[in-house]
């Protein structure tokens, strides 16, 4: 993969000049600031979140298709990887931003929504669709049933701990475990400790901290899982992280197509929001679906000045996907 300061990035760069276009006529609808998020993105209580289907919707497929096609076209399975993925995300600015896309009714299930994205559902869904159209992408179309297996597998790798769908303490709830688990099974390589980063000790118990906040945790048996899978992250030790004014001075070794994790300074909370890193005209710049802003977009200032101006994050984690 190329870094992000290479002939790669001016292939993403000149196609992000086309989406910025559109972002200024987003940000002109927009009555709240943007860059800014109130509190820990994506936590919010299930009776608030808007239902997904864990089956295919048509205009579901319609999305998906449409996004194979058009990534086949401009060759994305032939690309740098960073490149594949960084146009792949970008294809996403003006997607809706829902809070709790996974939080349908009854047992756990694999949720595809490529209308409605929240901040996690976003990587994983580009990572995913990447991942698809790398290997086999148009052609697998031919066959929708085979097709929606494919993706299923690759979504399902990403989001459920050792890529397994064992109900809903199956999920990978806290991003640092979604780092580390994807890590193992060699789907990213997490590099926050190569730069110059710190460690993080703080036990990790939200959840089961605020089980009002999350349906499921009703049950008496899946909160003692979590508390479990809380015990065990902890018992792991401290988690690396870059402080927010460091990241200017890193900025450099992060390349397009990265995942970014925002670090949170709610207590027990490792992680406050996600997306994708993306260099623009020599500068790292991120691509995420905000709490505040309603529709993924790319941030309108430089990854550094963003983590600094918003008191609930603090620094960065980072991860260099693998293509495996």
């Amino acid at each position: 993969m190329s870094s992000g300061r290479g002939s790669g990035r001016l292939k993403v760069a000149g196609f992000i000049a086309l989406v910025l276009v559109g972002i200024s006529a987003l940000a002109s609808t927009q009555s709240q600031p943007r860059d800014w998020e109130d509190g820990p993105a994506d936590v919010s209580a299930p009776e608030e979140s808007a239902s997904a289907s864990v089956d295919w919707s048509a205009e579901d497929w319609d999305v998906f298709e449409s996004k194979v096609r058009w990534a086949s076209s401009e060759r994305l399975d032939q690309a740098d990887l960073g490149e594949s993925i960084s146009r792949l995300a970008l294809s996403f600015v003006g997607t809706t931003y829902t809070p709790g896309t996974l939080e349908a009714e009854g047992p756990e299930g694999l949720v595809i929504n490529f209308r409605e994205l929240d901040c996690v559902t976003f990587v994983e869904t580009v990572l995913a669709m990447t991942q698809f159209v790398r290997e086999g992408g148009e052609t697998l179309l031919e066959d929708p049933s085979a097709a929606r297996a494919a993706y299923e597998r690759h979504l399902t790798d990403l989001r459920y701990r050792g890529g397994q769908l064992d109900g809903y303490p199956s999920r990978l709830h806290y991003f640092s475990e979604w780092l580390t688990d994807n890590d193992s099974r060699g789907l990213v390589r997490t590099i926050t400790a190569e730069l110059d980063h710190e460690i993080d000790d703080e036990p990790i118990t939200f959840m089961s901290s605020h089980p009002t906040a999350y349906r499921q945790l009703a049950d008496a048996r899946v909160l003692k899982e979590i508390e479990a899978m809380e015990a065990g992250l902890n018992a792991r030790g401290g988690r690396a992280w870059i402080p927010a004014e460091r990241i200017a001075d890193v900025a450099a070794g992060i390349q397009s197509g990265d995942v970014i994790a925002a670090t949170s300074t709610v207590a027990g909370l490792d992680v406050a929001h996600t997306g994708l890193a993306v260099w623009v005209d020599d500068e790292l710049r991120l691509v995420h679906a905000p709490l505040v802003g309603r529709a993924v977009e790319v941030s309108d200032r430089p990854l550094a000045e963003r983590i600094l101006s918003i008191s609930g994050q603090d620094g960065i984690m980072v991860a260099r996907p693998t293509g495996s």
